[in-house]
């Protein structure tokens, strides 16, 4: 009987749009299965976001039940509120995943970039566009949704095998 599918979950945490992807990766084989964006109002207090963006990867997780989980590290950010805010968004991406029961890879946006594109220089459209050509899908994710899909593709091509958080 050959083995099933993994199904890996990507996170490209924000503390306004925090993009998440699926894939399955069978042997070489990758395969699309769904992306999207949690979208958390502006106006709301941080709580109440933060809140929100657990319940909604706390849902992903019970709808598509993935084995492993991937997630974007902080880049260096020069405003150091704008770093705090979304590194709290960050800890409630985490928290949903630990709940989930999923061990959690993170992964530096360069190396998701070169594992994607080639380079980790490439910008979100390149990004998008590669996402796009790679999994055959009709149309490109939306930016954020394309980040998440590339961290599960990276974490996907390092044989689910990357470095734990």
């Amino acid at each position: 009987m050959p083995p099933c599918p993994t199904r890996v979950l990507g996170i490209d945490p924000g503390s306004r749009l925090c993009g998440w992807g699926v894939v399955d990766r069978d042997g070489a084989r990758l395969t699309h299965v769904d992306n999207g964006v949690v979208v958390l109002t502006d106006g709301a207090p941080l709580a109440e976001r933060l809140d929100r963006l657990w319940s909604a990867l706390s849902d992903v997780i019970a709808r598509y039940r993935p084995a492993q989980a991937a997630v974007e590290t902080i880049f260096t950010n020069r405003n150091a509120r704008a770093a705090l805010i979304l590194g709290q968004a960050r800890g409630a991406a985490l928290a949903a995943l630990a709940h989930g029961g999923l061990a959690v890879h993170e992964y530096t946006p360069q190396q998701v970039k070169k594992s994607v594109t080639g380079s980790g220089r490439a910008d979100k459209a390149q990004v998008q566009h590669m996402i796009t050509l790679r999994l055959e899908l009709p149309e490109p994710p939306q930016a954020d949704a394309a980040d998440a899909v590339a961290v599960a593709l990276c974490h996907a091509q390092h044989g689910g095998a990357g470095p734990p958080g």
